[in-house]
């Protein structure tokens, strides 16, 4: 069960320096093999040091006072409570460790900044990721009409709103690009899959 469904994780920084900066949100939901969210979900506000936020750039500042998330940061939680809840929440949708993916938009910056603040929970996700920036680079290719008629996103740069979007995103593509169940018969599939083995000779 804990296979088949996928951690979905949106994380807001100061900036995206692994070293300097420092995270300041992070939304979680969990959801199922049809995409249908499991819970509540997580979302925490975390405080930052203020040398992360003395340093914070112009244009990233701007996106937070805009968002509402810049005044919220003096009351943030500690980043050990903030993977506590996280974690929490997971576990009772994951109780197995490194059965479930990562999803998100982007994704590996967020793990990277997840490994460095939340171990624990880094290492409770399984190491592949389920990156849907990558499906929307594939259909901006290959099938455009899809791509450029997406949903719109309206997140506004809060982790709970993104994370969201990046789920609509992926139902979106699933039944724009994705065949109907139960897909192509098996002989199909062999013949395609021939096709496409390295070394296999030309047709």
């Amino acid at each position: 069960m804990s296979g088949e469904r996928i951690v979905w994780i949106d994380c807001e920084m100061t900036g995206l320096d692994t070293v300097a900066d420092a995270l300041v949100e992070v939304a979680c939901l969990v959801t199922d093999s049809e995409l249908t969210v499991l819970g509540d979900g997580v979302d925490v506000v975390i405080r930052p040091p203020d040398e992360a936020l003395e340093q914070m750039g112009d244009f990233v500042r701007t996106m937070h006072t805009d968002s509402g998330l810049l005044p919220l940061l003096e009351d943030g939680i500690t980043l050990e409570e903030a993977q506590r809840q996280v974690l929490e929440y997971v576990r009772a949708h994951v109780p197995e460790a490194r059965k479930a993916p990562l999803g998100g938009n982007t994704v590996s910056t967020d793990r990277a900044f997840l490994a460095r603040d939340m171990p624990e929970l880094d290492a409770h996700l399984h190491y592949r990721i389920v990156d849907v920036s990558s499906i929307k680079e594939l259909a901006k290719r290959w099938y455009p009409r899809a791509y450029y008629m997406a949903p719109a996103k309206t997140g506004g740069h809060r982790a709970l709103g993104d994370i969201r979007d990046s789920i609509a995103e992926l139902r979106y593509y699933r039944e724009a690009l994705f065949r109907e169940l139960p897909g192509l018969d098996s002989t199909t599939l062999k013949e395609i899959a021939a096709r496409h083995t390295e070394g296999a000779a030309p047709a």
